[in-house]
């Protein structure tokens, strides 16, 4: 058994030594990098037609939370089709 536990941490060890491990924190990095780029992507224009109340409310939640009224939209759009946008309780 104890020649075992050796050779599997000599494995280990030399596999590490070859540069065959990535950190997951640049693993994490690369996936939110690429989420990102993604998201970030303009490439169409629609238009919608909102209440005047509920563009107003949009207008303040966006100022509230530092970004124009489009970017906050689009996020929220973002959010709900990929199944991020939670219904607050």
């Amino acid at each position: 058994m104890k020649d075992t536990i050796e050779k599997d941490e000599k494995e280990l060890l030399d596999s590490f030594d070859q540069g065959e491990w990535v950190s997951v924190k640049a693993q994490e990095e690369e996936r939110i990098m690429a989420i990102a780029k993604y998201s970030l992507q303009k490439n169409k224009r629609i238009n919608i037609r909102l209440s005047d109340s509920d563009l107003i409310q949009i207008k303040a939640r966006a100022a509230q939370e530092g970004m124009p009224y489009q970017t906050l939209v689009s996020s929220i759009i973002h959010k709900f089709v990929s199944g991020r946008l939670k219904e607050a309780n």
